[in-house]
């Protein structure tokens, strides 16, 4: 009795200790944010959580996909919204701003979203989409000459439960991250607070999808490089952005490295040189406070990756409020966009301006 009672003791231990040091590292508890001044970047009103953002460099429009992921989350499932959809920002200094989806496309909860170019220069965007019948879905949409989107089709499958991103590979093809196994219960609870790797990839091939990659702590964003060779995951709970080399034919991935990009990576954006960048959140239990309290400041940063070398430099830094909880930092050439889980605008900055 007295080894049984020393092994449970041991067990309570372990577990407090690991739940101590995944919540003490993703609180960001000793983080210490760099001075950054964003005097220069401006606020562009959109629509209540400008979750995820692409930059079409063609069109010069930036894409929002926009939910208002606040009612969502005091009732706790999603909730439909008038302002829910996707809006296209002009990149030419007039910061216009119109939604682009379709007129009357309801039960649209847009989550993560992808462009996807093709050969002939036709283009689609995929949004992850989490309708109120709880079907977990993708959403295709082809994209107009002035930026406008036609639905052209819904996937989904068993294997997406719980999507956050996705990123195109195809027509039709796409890859998806699973954000979490349980959805409530003791076990969501161990998984958050413990960390435990369950989560990871799926792959939609155009007819059928399957698991592609496994063993991580809440898969967020997920993009790939410029020549799709490489397929880039961001592990929130591990603080990781996870390389996978992918296999064009099969869609197989195979794991490469681990970058540790040392904060709560949420979406990743890839501009033209292959750079990575991330949106994060420094500091998740502020995060935490400012989804039950919108006036409670949760900062934000967007990370700069070199896949290459691994290299990581904080790019943006918001303290003050200007922007709270930074989920994306999109960029091309020198602008870049910065979007929120929950507030209703993105950040417009130039990046020579915030290199001094």
């Amino acid at each position: 009795m007295r080894l049984v009672l020393f092994a449970l003791a041991a067990i309570v231990v372990a577990v407090i200790g690991r739940s101590a040091m995944v919540v003490t590292s993703v609180a960001g508890v000793f983080r210490d944010l760099p001075d950054i001044d964003i005097a220069s970047c401006r606020r562009i009103d959109v629509a209540p959580g400008t979750e995820d953002a692409e930059i079409d460099p063609d069109l010069g429009v930036a894409f929002v996909g926009a939910a208002d992921r606040r009612a969502w989350y005091n009732a706790g499932k999603p909730m439909n919204a008038t302002s829910n959809g996707i809006y296209a920002i002009s990149l030419d200094g007039s910061d216009a701003v119109r939604r682009v989806s379709p007129e009357g496309f309801a039960d649209f909860h847009p989550h993560g979203i992808s462009l996807w170019r093709g050969p002939d220069g036709g283009k689609r965007l995929f949004v992850v989409n989490h309708p109120t019948t709880g079907e977990e879905v993708v959403e295709i949409f082809a994209v107009g000459d002035d930026a406008s989107l036609t639905h052209l089709t819904s996937v989904s499958f068993p294997e997406m439960y719980s999507p956050n991103d996705v990123v195109a590979v195809g027509p039709e093809a796409f890859y998806a991250t699973n954000d979490r196994r349980h959805e409530d219960g003791p076990m969501a609870l161990a998984e958050l607070y413990l960390g435990l790797p369950l989560t990871g990839v799926v792959y939609w091939d155009g007819k059928a999808g399957r698991d592609v990659a496994g063993g991580l702590m809440y898969a967020n964003g997920i993009n790939k490089s410029p020549d799709g060779d490489l397929i880039y995951v961001a592990e929130f709970l591990d603080q990781t952005m996870q390389v996978y080399r992918r296999d064009p034919t099969t869609g197989d991935l195979s794991h490469v490295k681990a970058i540790n990009v040392a904060t709560g990576a949420d979406n990743l954006s890839v501009d033209g040189d292959g750079i990575v960048w991330i949106g994060a959140h420094p500091k998740a239990l502020e995060f935490q406070k400012h989804a039950e309290d919108a006036s409670h400041v949760s900062p934000s940063q967007v990370v700069r990756v070199d896949p290459a070398s691994g290299d990581v430099r904080t790019a943006f830094v918001s303290k003050a409020g200007e922007i709270n909880g930074s989920s994306v930092g999109a960029v091309w050439g020198d602008a870049l966009i910065v979007g929120a889980v929950f507030d209703g605008h993105v950040m417009a900055c130039s990046l020579e301006a915030l290199a001094g």
